[in-house]
């Protein structure tokens, strides 16, 4: 159910969009209407995406990987919609005039380098590629950290004035770059290991400090029959 919420609330916004292109209701000037707009759910999905991993890694919340893939994908979808209305119907592809644009006005420079870095990642999402790159495919995809920072920087820019909401959405991505930080991400643990204690809650589960002092003193095949499995986060860190 989850999953099917994650794929509603992510194609909702287009659909509202549409219904408001259709009845004319995107202000007197629907074509910026609908860039801005486009741009603006790209940054929200993207930012979710992104949420995913410190979700799993400190709250324990470990459907939240599942979601990580598709929002990606939906944010990719939102900026690509917001990169093709601005270029072919604002300008028309009309070569002089978007190299005017992309050139001369730095914010629209900044976000078609975010976008030309999200390319790539959209084009290499799927298991099969994961399998092809290998490792490479984990350093490629860390070029989102740069292209949600262009991004940020590309929607300064382009309000000038009034740069609180775009600042606000920079603090909730710094935040979520420094939830990856080793350090942090160690947090949850030690938080555990000093409310359960060396022994766990009620004695029932053994964290990290009581099974080092056991494995000291306690044979092996008594440690395989009290220590339980470790559960597999089996997804790769981002």
């Amino acid at each position: 159910m989850l999953q099917i919420a994650v794929h509603a609330g992510s194609l909702l916004p287009l659909a509202v969009l549409a219904w408001a292109g259709l009845h004319g209701h995107l202000t007197v000037n629907p074509i910026q209407a609908f860039t801005q707009q486009t741009g603006k759910i790209a940054l929200v999905l993207l930012l979710l995406s992104l949420a995913c991993t410190p979700a799993r890694t400190l709250f324990d919340l470990r459907m939240a990987i599942r979601w990580r893939r598709p929002l990606g994908m939906y944010a990719f979808l939102y900026a690509g919609l917001h990169f093709l209305t601005f270029t072919v119907v604002d300008y028309g592809l009309d070569p002089v005039l978007l190299r005017e644009a992309i050139f001369e006005k730095r914010y629209a420079l900044a976000g078609f380098i975010a976008f030309l870095l999200l390319v790539p990642l959209a084009l290499t999402s799927t298991r099969g590629w994961m399998r092809r790159l290998g490792k490479r495919w984990k350093r490629l995809h860390m070029l989102v950290y740069p292209a949600a920072l262009l991004v940020i920087v590309h929607y300064v820019w382009l309000v000038k004035a009034d740069t609180r909401v775009p600042l606000l959405y920079g603090a909730i991505l710094v935040l979520l770059l420094a939830a990856r930080l080793p350090w942090v991400r160690r947090i949850p643990a030690r938080l555990r290991g000093r409310k359960f204690g060396p022994m766990g809650a009620g004695g029932g589960h053994l964290n990290a400090p009581g099974i080092r002092f056991l494995e000291a003193s306690t044979p092996t095949s008594t440690l395989e029959r009290h220590t339980p499995a470790q559960p597999d986060p089996g997804c790769p860190q981002c």
